[in-house]
């Protein structure tokens, strides 16, 4: 397609206009250079491979667990932080540790799949890991019944606490990083996540709608985690919230 001539281009967008969208992404990844090229690619093959694995497998075991958010965003982590590197923002060590970028990814996709759980019963979607729920329900839809709150919110606890697990890496992280906006780029989400799951712990409107944060504590939020300090304050904050 990008070898037609433009005016062939301009006639072919006209007729396909979803394909538009195609065209420029592939435009700007052959503007960028080589090193960034080949990140981009290899990342982008690895999450094509393990979502595929995933179409035909269930997320069973913990194990399974921590792999599916591997694929999905720990190597989104992973890819970003490699660029970081390359761009010369950041030291070569924030693209070299892939364990600390793949925790970085892990926390927020767990964070969002917790959150998710009755959007996704909906249609028939699981990615609480099985090895979890099975402890408290024979299916994963029966967590969503009124009479299997107290088994359903144990449930979500114990998946809000592995998912905590991943905060010290995520200190280790954001503390590597120099470059003001990459570090509020990366900071800003991880903060976003803690909340959110404060906010789902123990907390049945998991099971019977979706739990957001505040607008206002969104913006604060942003506003706030732009330093190691302060976002070591706010992780302190949720955790005690949590834990108390």
């Amino acid at each position: 397609m990008l070898s037609l001539s433009e005016p062939h281009q301009s006639q072919f967008l006209r007729c396909y206009p979803s394909a538009r969208w195609r065209v420029t992404i592939s435009l700007e990844f052959r503007n960028l250079g080589q090193e960034y090229q080949d990140v981009i690619s290899d990342i982008c093959h690895r999450m094509g491979e393990g979502m595929a694995e995933f179409l035909e497998k269930k997320v069973g075991s913990m194990k399974d667990w921590d792999q599916y958010c591997h694929y999905v965003a720990g190597l989104v982590g992973i890819g970003l932080s490699k660029l970081f590197s390359a761009s010369q923002l950041e030291e070569p060590e924030v693209g070299r540790d892939t364990e600390l970028a793949n925790s970085m990814g892990l926390f927020l996709q767990k964070t969002n799949i917790i959150r998710d759980y009755l959007e996704d019963i909906k249609v028939a979607r699981a990615f609480w890991p099985q090895e979890a729920w099975c402890q408290f329900a024979c299916r994963l839809e029966d967590l969503a019944e009124p009479a299997q709150l107290t088994s359903a919110l144990s449930c979500l606890n114990l998946l809000v606490t592995d998912a905590l697990c991943h905060i010290p890496d995520v200190i280790s992280y954001l503390a590597r990083l120099r470059n003001q906006s990459i570090f509020n780029f990366c900071a800003i989400p991880q903060v976003m996540a803690i909340a959110t799951l404060s906010a789902c712990y123990n907390n049945p409107r998991v099971f019977q709608g979706v739990v957001k944060i505040r607008k206002g504590q969104a913006v604060t939020l942003m506003m706030q985690a732009t330093n190691m300090t302060a976002v070591k304050s706010i992780i302190a904050q949720y955790s005690q919230e949590v834990y108390y």
